[in-house]
């Protein structure tokens, strides 16, 4: 790779803060909210115009589609989502569980609220590129914005990219699975001309079945429900609708009395490094064009969308794994299928995975403690992480990238940044008993 010299210069700093939060997906809500709510200045950084990640990029209504009557969580931060979204209208039964999905637009607004209530300081349409050192401890990053190249000082920073840029960027270590073996990204899209009825009346004489597309399951998975259909893009392909090797199939979610179908995920883009921008490229405009094949396909072979109009496409790609740090622990797949418990627990999540074709659905009561070393990463101090790039292997990484578990790793980050900062430590080094008696206060459970 060639490449030019970039003089050095001083860059001018924009604010300074107690904690600096780096991306405002659900781990960075919740990691904001709950530091501020210790009374601490914390700052949220979001490099789009809104806040919610993929629940409201990409369109991803269902964030707790594993609920069922007999699941055991942490409650806290993350379940707050859906009780503040209701507050404003923006939710609907969730059809697969006794969850609720969150409409993607109403989010935006509520998650404004949310961070607005407890205190914290919003910095919208600001990308983290780089970071600011003092020894080996993080205290700062540059930004670029329309404000130009600017410095944020922060006394702890937490990391809840989803990328793990900050800590890319710092130097921590971090594993990244090759490109083929990364799981899919998807562009969500969303319809209006349904007939609402008449694909109920379709669903209930076909539905799906979690055991139509998982491949390892408990076998008390199999039969749930699952808003799930693939039969029409069959069809599709042997009609010659779409290409006989673009992979279409998955989930509707939300429909409403208006027509709508808000939140159709049935785009899959595979061989995509999402830390690399020519990917990042290729998969947008693929997924735009695959979402034009879908909405024709189920125009012509699904009853009750034949005269569906496509209403809008995610505003970006949703991402499922990308980087993971190297952590103090590294959570494994072990863990998280025997209920794993931890001395330094920030929070329960239950035994619900969902990646590669494993699907364990939390019907019993079982659940795992989220352990804190996931969020501490080697060799940078005044770092955390929180959300889906927290250190574990590839099965415990199916749990870990949940949203309602990146809200439990980004509260457990927050309240321990907020105590460090009161102590005057680092937070590598911070009295957990004291994070996990804050974060009780707060409404978690931690085991």
């Amino acid at each position: 790779m060639s490449t030019v010299h970039e003089a050095s210069r001083d860059v001018p700093v924009l604010t300074e803060t107690d904690i600096l939060v780096v991306g405002g997906g659900p781990a960075g809500i919740a990691a904001a909210v709950a530091s501020a709510r210790e009374g601490v200045k914390t700052l949220l950084v979001e490099r789009y115009g809104f806040l919610g990640g993929n629940i409201t990029q990409a369109m991803v209504e269902s964030i707790a589609w594993y609920r069922h009557e007999e699941t055991v969580e942490a409650g806290g931060i993350g379940t707050e989502f859906e009780r503040e979204a209701e507050e404003v209208g923006g939710t609907r039964d969730d059809s697969e569980s006794i969850g609720q999905l969150i409409d993607a637009d109403l989010f935006k607004y509520a998650a404004d609220r949310m961070i607005q209530k407890a205190g914290v300081t919003p910095l919208l349409h600001c990308w983290v590129v780089d970071v600011v050192y003092d020894g080996n401890e993080i205290c700062g990053v540059i930004t670029e914005s329309k404000s130009g190249r600017r410095a944020i000082l922060a006394k702890i920073i937490i990391d809840a990219s989803g990328d793990a840029d900050v800590a890319a960027r710092a130097g921590a270590p971090y594993r990244q699975a090759p490109k083929d073996e990364l799981m899919s990204v998807t562009v969500g899209f969303g319809l209006s001309g349904v007939d609402v009825e008449a694909f109920r009346a379709h669903v209930k004489q076909k539905p799906g079945r979690i055991g139509d597309w998982a491949t390892k399951t408990a076998k008390k998975e199999n039969e749930l429900f699952s808003a799930y259909f693939t039969d029409v893009f069959h069809e599709a392909r042997k009609a010659g609708d779409i290409p006989k090797d673009m992979m279409l199939d998955g989930y509707w979610h939300a429909l409403t009395d208006a027509g709508e179908a808000t939140g159709m995920n049935l785009v899959r883009i595979f061989n995509v490094d999402p830390t690399d921008v020519w990917d990042l490229t290729r998969a947008e405009i693929e997924g735009r064009r695959q979402v034009i094949y879908a909405v024709e396909a189920l125009k012509k072979h699904q009853p009750g969308f034949e005269n569906a109009k496509l209403r809008t496409i995610g505003s970006s790609i949703g991402t499922r794994e990308s980087r993971k740090i190297e952590g103090r622990y590294n959570l494994t797949e072990h863990d998280v299928m025997n209920q794993a418990a931890f001395d330094d627990s920030i929070g329960i999540f239950p035994e619900f995975l969902d990646a590669y074709g494993l699907v364990l659905i939390p019907t019993t009561g079982r659940y795992f403690q989220v352990p804190y070393g996931i969020s501490v990463p080697k060799g940078v101090e005044n770092l955390l992480v929180a959300g889906r790039s927290v250190a574990g292997d590839r099965i415990s990484h199916s749990a870990t990238r949940q949203m309602i578990c990146c809200a439990v790793t980004g509260q457990g980050c927050g309240v321990a940044a907020a105590v460090a900062v009161k102590d005057g430590c680092l937070p590598s080094a911070v009295d957990i008993s004291t994070v996990q008696q804050r974060l009780q206060v707060q409404g978690v459970r931690i085991n």
